[in-house]
């Protein structure tokens, strides 16, 4: 199997660009050819392409890119000045000139009080603030980000996120991250390409991958879905299709892919646009309505993700709090429950393969991952 199979993307001047997928599927590979510290295979004559001039007739050492890795790799007997400093002094820079930058620097990334310590000296943020200012002190054309916030916790990456977000639109210099939280590529990414198994699947902004996912992988992958298997029942005016899954009513949906009568489709409603309610709501337009019961309720502050078995399939749905009166009984486990969209909310989708094991694991989690036992 190829690590790396038949790729090939354009990322524009100053884009924070990333790669985003799975253990495994390719991400970091191609991330250490962009750096040159791995060859491609001399199959289909490739190519990596900057400002038109191909890096693969360059060393690692001569590549106008900087690499940010995940462990920092940070020159523990050295200050961070001098940390910053380094890559300078090896390129013989004027003493003026490193002072100049390397002070830039700094207060680009905040550190000027921590200065003159080590790196055992400093917290995992602080680290990662240093990498990044030694990764850009030589003003690299681009800089490659390798998972470099997967060993911090949780606030940390957060905030870390918001402020390399602020360091890309100072410096203006590309970025090319590569993660597997897709929290994090959706929050800091101008474009996001999403791989599987050495090929990318989509390429896209953050709210084009989530809206409008090309292929089954990429909605399981990116966010929550529910999963419906069905097929064309009828055309409805043109515009919109009845489906036919089992278990439910004839669902309603935005026939956008053109599908024809007798199709097999893959109907995707993402948690947050299912509304649930204790009695049937209102008759609405070009909405479906289907009548479950709550297996599972789990309470995270901002919203409460409910679990409904509904005609033999088990449906995620969040239920935002805007208003939460404590007056107000919740559903709770066992209640029977109404579930509605809007025909337009729901998006249609190829069959998953049988042998796409990837798409299954992901589906399993997100239905099983959430029981509370």
């Amino acid at each position: 199997m190829r690590a790396v199979d038949d790729v090939s993307f354009t990322v524009q001047r100053g884009e924070f660009f990333s790669l985003l997928g799975p253990s495994g599927c390719g991400k970091t590979t191609l991330l250490r050819m962009v750096a040159g510290f791995e060859q491609p295979d001399e199959v289909n004559h490739p190519r990596i392409l900057l400002d038109g001039r191909d890096l693969l007739d360059l060393a690692p050492y001569e590549r106008p890119v900087n690499t940010v890795f995940q462990n920092y790799a940070l020159f523990p007997h050295l200050s961070v000045w001098e940390n910053i400093a380094f890559g300078l002094r090896v390129a013989r820079r004027p003493k003026a000139e490193i002072m100049r930058e390397v002070e830039k620097m700094l207060h680009l990334v905040q550190m000027e009080a921590q200065a003159h310590r080590r790196p055992a000296e400093l917290s995992g943020g602080q680290k990662q603030r240093v990498a990044i200012a030694r990764a850009l002190v030589n003003r690299p054309q681009v800089l490659l980000l390798d998972e470099p916030l997967a060993a911090l916790d949780l606030k940390l990456r957060q905030k870390m996120l918001l402020e390399l977000d602020l360091i890309h639109d100072e410096v203006g210099t590309t970025f090319l991250y590569v993660t597997h939280d897709q929290t994090e590529a959706m929050s800091i990414s101008d474009r996001i390409a999403v791989m599987d198994r050495g090929r990318i699947e989509q390429i896209g902004s953050p709210m084009e991958v989530y809206e409008t996912p090309q292929s089954s992988f990429v909605a399981a992958f990116i966010g929550d879905t529910n999963f419906l298997d069905g097929r064309v029942k009828a055309l409805v005016n043109g515009d919109y299709c009845l489906l036919e899954v089992p278990g439910f009513p004839d669902l309603l949906c935005y026939n956008d892919k053109q599908k024809s009568v007798g199709d097999l489709v893959h109907l995707i409603v993402r948690p947050e646009k299912v509304e649930l309610s204790r009695d049937p709501p209102a008759s609405r337009p070009r909405h479906n309505l289907v009548e479950g019961v709550v297996e599972d309720v789990i309470y995270i502050g901002n919203h409460t993700r409910y679990w409904v078995r509904s005609g033999g399939h088990r449906l995620g749905v969040f239920q935002q709090h805007g208003r939460f009166l404590l007056d107000e009984k919740p559903p709770r486990w066992n209640d029977r429950v109404w579930l509605c969209w809007y025909a337009d909310d729901g998006y249609m989708l190829e069959r998953y393969r049988p042998q796409d094991e990837t798409l299954q694991e992901l589906q399993t989690a997100a239905s099983t991952s959430s029981s509370p036992g």
